[in-house]
């Protein structure tokens, strides 16, 4: 195809965004901006009993959050607009007119409850070649009483008219050459006479042939719906510009069989939207991974993995990289499992490329949450320190694991005693086995070492403390973690004890003294 490329994504505001359509929205940004192309965001509003209030502002939010931006379209303008397809009933109307006028679709006035009737009357109903003369509609109804009805102001659809026994081919770029029959396919209903709007079957084809669009990128689940789309373009003679189709396959449960759910999400503790929801009906709030600690770009490595992949051993793909890679052709055709855990080890992958003062907007917050102030220069060093740490987690099925630190909000449970004294136990594991007879004696001598230094930085403690230790032959180290953190965890205990200073790290060895004591023989 020789002419510029040009790809869309058109969400419909009917409630958040699915992380599979931030997917499908990702690889279209990529193939456009491989290619040189434009992408366009376009509103698909035609559907006015499921509009929800927020979704749109809320799909918005979430692209400028992930950092895929749009060329043109709803918010940004472009010469192919509106770009919400609302406020395109008149240029719709026209093209239904015109399939009326060809005879290649006609006006059914059928109620919800004949349509119920005749589900009853035959199994497997669909409004199709087989059974459209049973009905009520234009091509059964006489001119006269049809115009009647309409002038009564009576409700009507216009349905598409299908032929039967016709092989229809969807040329596309993953899946190859896919041939449905038409025989199988139902007379589609293009127009409501009640909001005056367009279906999502006719809007979509005006909208892609009128904004140029080359290629139609979307997932796996429209690929029953492309014969008709096929179909459409030859009705109106736009057979020579018709897009490129490719069917993205489905993001799979990670447990399961079935495409991924809310439910699933739920149920094992991960999100599956972008950014928090908040369900103006019901109330209900459902996680997103921004407010859960993830870092837009490690979303989007992880996204662009799922069910494509370059070919290599790569993991690791800046944006710049993923654009330079992207290859439609080497789309898997079969689901991609969605592994939640290697979203949390792409995420941990992200922040350790990021500096430690990088971490600290978030980390401030995390302070601020639990009462605690300080400095940034602090909280970066805390960062240094602990980063590489391990955690213990309980995962969605309820099973104690351990991983390293993937989120910024891991630190807190394993950093707290740089800003909290300990409390005491003698009842931890730790403390029980460090904490014994002659361990007072060598804490109260090492309290007079520190005492003694004036310049409490990493190398002059290491100095005076491990000249000590080889003097006296101690080895006090989980005894002083004992006295400076309550347990068995933290980093180095001369970067902690510089990190106290002085005052502080004396005041809580003599508090450990006073409250774990000297324990006899």
């Amino acid at each position: 195809m020789n002419r510029k490329v040009r790809v869309r994504f058109a969400p419909s505001p009917t409630g958040p965004l699915h992380i599979g359509g931030v997917r499908t929205a990702l690889y279209n940004y990529l193939f456009a901006k491989q290619n040189g192309g434009d992408f366009i965001f376009r509103i698909e509003d035609t559907d006015s009993t499921r509009f929800v209030p927020g979704a749109e502002e809320y799909i918005i939010e979430s692209f400028k959050w992930l950092g895929i931006k749009f060329d043109e379209g709803v918010g940004i303008g472009g010469k192919y607009g509106p770009y919400r397809q609302s406020e395109r009933k008149d240029i719709y109307k026209k093209y239904v007119d015109q399939l009326l006028d060809e005879g290649k679709a006609y006006i059914a006035f059928d109620t919800p409850e004949e349509l119920d009737t005749k589900r009853a009357e035959i199994e497997n109903f669909q409004y199709d070649a087989s059974t459209r003369m049973q009905m009520r509609n234009s091509l059964t109804m006489a001119a006269e009483e049809v115009e009647k009805l309409i002038a009564d102001g009576t409700q009507y659809v216009v349905r598409f008219k299908i032929e039967p026994g016709i092989d229809v081919h969807v040329n596309d770029i993953i899946r190859g050459d896919v041939s449905i029959n038409s025989s199988i396919l139902d007379d589609k209903v293009l127009f409501k006479s009640a909001d005056q709007l367009p279906t999502y079957h006719l809007a979509n084809i005006v909208d892609d042939h009128l904004m140029e669009v080359s290629h139609v990128i979307r997932g796996e689940e429209w690929l029953p719906s492309s014969p008709l789309h096929v179909l459409l373009y030859e009705a109106f003679g736009w057979k020579d510009t018709m897009p490129e189709f490719a069917h993205l396959p489905l993001l799979l449960k990670p447990v399961g069989n079935g495409k991924l759910s809310k439910r699933d999400g739920d149920k094992l503790g991960f999100p599956v939207f972008p950014l928090e929801w908040h369900d103006p009906k019901s109330g209900e709030v459902s996680s997103g991974y921004r407010e859960k600690g993830y870092l837009p770009q490690a979303v989007i490595n992880f996204l662009a993995l799922l069910g494509w992949n370059p070919g290599t051993d790569q993991e690791i793909l800046s944006m710049k990289e993923l654009i330079e890679q992207f290859n439609l052709g080497k789309c898997s055709k079969n689901g991609a499992r969605f592994d939640y855990n290697k979203g949390i080890w792409f995420n941990q992958q992200y922040l350790l490329m990021l500096s430690p003062m990088e971490w600290t907007p978030e980390f401030d917050k995390v302070l601020k949450e639990n009462n605690i102030s300080c400095t940034l220069e602090k909280e970066a060093k805390v960062v240094e320190l602990m980063r590489q740490k391990v955690i213990e987690y309980v995962d969605g099925q309820g099973n104690k694991k351990k991983r390293n630190i993937s989120f910024v909000r891991d630190l807190w449970p394993l950093c707290k005693f740089f800003f909290v004294a300990p409390q005491y136990d003698m009842e931890d594991k730790f403390v029980k086995k460090n904490w014994k007879a002659g361990t007072y004696q060598e804490m109260d001598e090492l309290v007079g070492v520190l005492s003694a230094i004036d310049d409490f930085t990493v190398d002059c403690l290491k100095e005076m403390v491990e000249g000590w230790v080889e003097a006296r032959g101690f080895k006090p180290w989980n005894a002083w973690r004992v006295c400076l953190v309550g347990t068995g965890q933290g980093p180095d205990m001369y970067e902690l004890a510089a990190f106290l200073g002085k005052e502080e790290t004396l005041s809580r060895m003599e508090n450990a003294l006073k409250v774990l004591g000297d324990i006899k023989e």
